[in-house]
């Protein structure tokens, strides 16, 4: 197995995947800026201190290691910054991964996994949501994510480049090992938001939306384990190494859960309740978004392994070993 230069490698799915990379036989060679990863997540392979950017620092990168592939999860993420501060997305996501590809392209390195998003379908008109849904984002965030899937299937035309796009739905959990977890500043995500507030270390959870047509009135997701993602990334480059043909897929376990469920399971992991109030909907918030995963399980052979009760288990044991 080759190196393997592992963009945002500093970062919450992406350290997880250097983990499973080297368990895989690859070496993970982390390349961040550390502007939201940590270097203290950086426990696989090297660190590369750098900006996607930065096209020089980048193709040294990939010389210096010998790197073969790139899994590329670095960019702004921030869904509600995006429509405030639009050219940070276009910088971050769109500009950077193609410096990021004509690095690869320069450096003969033509096999590429991206992390993409459900984001990119938008408000769907049919749950679960399967590949052939139409693209139709409501945030910049899916814009940006939709146009460097584009990126990729024109670059595939012009010069051959093998990539898999991964659209995953809410990562969620931590490293059954407690070795990696969510780091984020500022937090954003409702699972380790709900968990700072039963544990009493953050503010008290606003519930956004409580007439959704759903079973409680409050937003449904997907929510996957972390490390089942990392697991989908390494089989999607394993698949471009043995010559399979690019692909988008979704990942997902085809299972919704409410806002209130997740602060119900919280809530029951933690033996303390989850102090919360309710808002209007947020704009843009769909009422559900949960997975038809079957492309992944039919082309990676990808079943995801964990519920919610053990990426709820797993994110409360990450956040009470950090107190």
């Amino acid at each position: 197995m080759g190196a393997v230069l592992v963009c945002g490698g500093a970062g919450y799915v992406g350290s997880h995947t250097c983990k499973a990379l080297a368990k895989a036989g690859f070496q993970p060679v982390a390349y961040d800026n550390l502007c939201a990863g940590h270097r203290e997540l950086v426990k696989w392979g090297p660190l590369v201190e750098g900006d996607l950017l930065d096209g020089a620092r980048i193709r040294e990168a990939i010389r210096t290691h010998g790197c073969t592939a790139v899994i590329h999860f670095a960019g702004a993420v921030n869904v509600g910054e995006s429509s405030t501060d639009p050219r940070k997305f276009v910088q971050n996501n769109v500009v950077a991964s193609a410096t990021l590809l004509d690095a690869m392209l320069e450096e003969g390195v033509k096999r590429i996994v991206f992390s993409s998003t459900c984001a990119t379908y938008g408000i769907p008109g049919k749950v679960p949501i399967s590949e052939d849904h139409p693209k139709a984002p409501v945030n910049h965030y899916g814009e940006t994510k939709r146009f460097v899937e584009e990126m990729l299937a024109a670059y595939e035309r012009a010069y051959g480049l093998g990539w898999v796009a991964l659209r995953y739905f809410n990562a969620a959990g931590a490293d059954v090992d407690g070795e990696a977890g969510e780091l984020h500043d500022p937090e954003t995500h409702l699972l380790p938001l709900a968990i700072d507030a039963a544990l009493g270390r953050g503010k008290p959870l606003t519930v956004f939306g409580t007439d959704y047509p759903t079973p409680d009135g409050t937003a449904v997701r997907d929510y996957i384990h972390v490390a089942d993602l990392a697991d989908a990334h390494v089989r999607a480059l394993k698949r471009l190494e043995d010559g399979g043909a690019s692909l988008a897929a979704n990942l997902g376990t085809g299972t919704g859960s409410s806002v209130l469920s997740i602060l119900r399971a919280v809530e029951a992991e933690v033996g303390a309740p989850v102090p919360h109030s309710f808002g209007p909907r947020r704009a843009g918030d769909p009422p559900a978004l949960v997975a038809d995963a079957s492309l992944a399980k039919r082309e990676l052979g990808w079943v995801p392994a964990a519920g919610l009760d053990e990426i709820v288990r797993s994110a409360v044991r990450w956040h009470r070993a950090r107190s």
